[in-house]
């Protein structure tokens, strides 16, 4: 009997875990040709999320938790969640109850026609606003295009992962990740499935605007230099313009003694070049204390507990 494992990372969910087991087990005890284990990986919560995965834990042996030292993040919440994984497959999910459980049955179908990877498109998005769209969109559209990987848009975290792909996640123990970016990465073959993705059935969302754009520059910079590319091709175009704006004023002094431009001018050009280098250092520091973390090589996380056992190690 095959095995497939539920990868749901929680950060302060404790409104939620209860109905998320209660809809997909529903779900799951309607499937009676496959092992199941829900893994849940408790990301520092400061409320009762903890205790709560230890109730489920002792009423059904199916579910497993993971319990981090401190908040780490989602991204490497899923990481730490992966390399406790054994299984033949792994779905991530959120807690929010956003993704359906009710895909689950579509994705093991597809999963057994030969697919290694089925992820859940957004056909539409409940609950977010007008300008959380537009800006998920417009950001998507730029990853695709500055990337040398086919970065998949409106499609997240919510899929089913084959073995091979499980693998091969474990072996990138990059410490500044952008799971999404990796599941394209990776490569192997894939296949889209269409949702609606719902409203939360409770709780806040942990992700507020400043998060997206930490997530956003991850994944521009964990997956192309072309803003480093940019910023040295527009360098060069402002020297280009400098030097040619320099041999102007000087044919027009020796020529007809004019005097230099005066102090307005001077100061915009002045300004307005020193915003731009500004900004350059700016890109290249992003990428500079990507590589300054990497080059520490700390451990990805800590654990604390898990499945009621304390982690020495």
């Amino acid at each position: 009997m095959k095995k497939i494992t539920l990868l749901v990372p929680c950060y302060n969910e404790e409104a939620v875990v209860g109905k998320f087991y209660d809809r997909v087990t529903g779900i799951l005890n309607d499937i009676h040709q496959y092992e199941f284990e829900i893994l849940f990986v408790n990301d520092g919560s400061k409320d009762g999320t903890l205790a709560l995965m230890k109730t489920l834990r002792a009423k059904d042996i199916r579910v497993s938790y993971l319990d981090l030292s401190r908040n780490f993040g989602k991204e490497i919440a899923m990481i730490a969640g992966i390399d406790h994984i054994n299984s033949d497959a792994m779905i991530v999910m959120d807690a929010d109850l956003q993704d359906p459980p009710e895909l689950i049955p579509e994705m093991i179908y597809w999963w057994e026609k030969g697919y290694k990877d089925v992820c859940a498109k957004r056909k539409s998005r409940a609950g977010e606003t007008w300008l959380k769209k537009w800006t998920s969109h417009m950001y998507y559209k730029v990853l695709q295009q500055v990337s040398s990987i086919p970065i998949q848009p409106d499609v997240g975290d919510f899929r089913l992962l084959d073995a091979q792909c499980i693998n091969a996640i474990k072996l990138i123990r990059e410490s500044q990740r952008y799971t999404k970016g990796i599941f394209s990465w990776i490569g192997f073959e894939k296949k889209e499935i269409l949702f609606d993705r719902d409203a939360r059935v409770a709780g806040v969302t942990k992700w507020n605007y400043f998060k997206l754009m930490n997530l956003a520059i991850e994944g521009l910079t964990s997956f192309t230099i072309v803003p480093l590319r940019i910023a040295s091709l527009l360098g060069c175009v402002l020297s280009l313009v400098s030097i040619l704006y320099m041999c102007l004023v000087i044919f027009k002094t020796l020529m007809w003694g004019d005097t230099v431009a005066g102090y307005p001018s001077l100061i915009s050009v002045v300004l307005f070049i020193g915003g731009i280098q500004l900004l350059f250092l700016g890109i290249m520091g992003e990428y500079i204390g990507r590589i300054f973390n990497e080059t520490k090589c700390r451990p990805l996380y800590f654990i604390n507990e898990y499945n009621n056992t304390t982690v020495k190690k």
